[in-house]
């Protein structure tokens, strides 16, 4: 029992010294919102007298004449009363809240219906009024007709040749891969419709094959061929790796949101699809060799032009519903400049717009 006394005792000390603290802190507060109230008018009177001696000044200079220096005068000093009297007001406010509520946060509604608390210092007088506004967030805008994405894609990649089949590739089907990232922007076409977006942006593209028959690529002269290894090649892998803009344009329905100050609209689990182009430059190309000779692996890392074209450009399509898209993209410009038959890369995955 004694123990239990003593619990209650130091619970009840424990919440007493709370309360005497918040009090002292909302004193504490109400003293400097007080003294900031004092400091208004000498700050005020300071600013009057010198607008005053900028305008005598003027005056002086003959800038203007002594009626236009005596209206300039009425003006700023009606400006600075109404300042004195719309800062007190405030300050006058934020007191009385203080001393009737005994707390510094308020419960609130935002906007968006959002609940929360804001600290009394945050307060804003509007035509007597009291409405907040948070200085950790930005103006909530009516209509945003133009979002970021964070766009990554992955899947299989080959290459196209003249009067050849896929099945006659000389790159291994699953073994070629390609991967993409990069930043898009989606913006809304017409004003009052989602229907139509232009989709556009940003993306660095790795395509990557694989040659089968242990081969690799050899530059000779202006020409690039596949020709056998000397020893039993474990990897031969050969990338590009691509600097593309994209652009496409979108279509799908979307779910429209509006209140009274916003309209939004949404992709959340809606069927899309995109079709465009793009256009860019092949920013490096390298082969990986990995071999055994006598026992010793040997892993080969060969940075070369490899005759690859500089400029890349080519057709691309997207079609699915949310995230995550069907893609297709097919480079219209050649692998290898000058070759005697052409190779164009094409890839088929599938797309994450984030």
């Amino acid at each position: 029992m004694r123990k239990i006394t003593i619990y209650i005792t130091l619970l009840l000390m424990s919440l007493t010294i709370q309360k005497l603290m918040a009090q002292e802190t909302i004193q504490k507060k109400i003293e400097v919102l007080t003294k900031e109230r004092e400091q208004i008018k000498t700050y005020e009177k300071e600013a009057l007298k010198l607008e005053i001696e900028k305008i005598n000044k003027r005056l002086d200079k003959k800038e203007i004449t002594f009626q236009e220096a005596q209206n300039l005068k009425s003006e700023v000093a009606k400006n600075r009363a109404l300042n004195i009297e719309n800062r007190v007001t405030i300050l006058d406010n934020k007191i009385a809240l203080l001393e009737r509520n005994g707390t510094d946060k308020l419960a609130v509604v935002d906007s968006l219906g959002t609940k929360g608390e804001v600290d009394i210092f945050d307060i804003k007088i509007n035509n007597k009024s009291l409405f907040y506004v948070s200085r950790d967030k930005s103006e909530i805008k009516y209509d945003i007709r133009t979002k970021l994405d964070f766009v990554w894609a992955v899947g299989l990649n080959n290459v196209i040749i003249e009067g050849q089949s896929l099945d006659d590739s000389p790159y291994k089907i699953g073994g070629s891969r390609f991967f993409e990232m990069g930043i898009t922007w989606r913006t809304r076409v017409f004003k009052h419709s989602n229907a139509i977006r232009l989709h556009y942006g940003f993306s660095f593209q790795f395509n990557g094959l694989k040659p089968v028959d242990n081969q690799y690529f050899v530059m000779n002269g202006n020409q690039t061929e596949l020709q056998e290894f000397e020893h039993e090649l474990k990897k031969s892998k050969f990338r590009m790796d691509n600097l593309v803009f994209p652009v496409h344009i979108e279509f799908g329905p979307s779910t429209k949101e509006e209140t009274e100050k916003t309209v939004r609209y949404y992709l959340d689990k809606k069927f899309r699809f995109g079709i465009g182009a793009y256009g860019g430059f092949n920013i490096g190309t390298r082969q990986k060799l990995k071999y055994t000779i006598d026992g010793n692996p040997i892993k080969d890392k060969l940075k070369r032009d490899y005759n690859t074209s500089d400029l890349i450009y080519g057709l691309s399509a997207y079609i699915g519903a949310g995230e995550t898209l069907l893609y297709v993209k097919y480079d219209l410009n050649p692998v290898f400049k000058n070759a005697l038959v052409e190779q164009h890369n094409i890839s088929l995955g599938l797309r994450f717009d984030l």
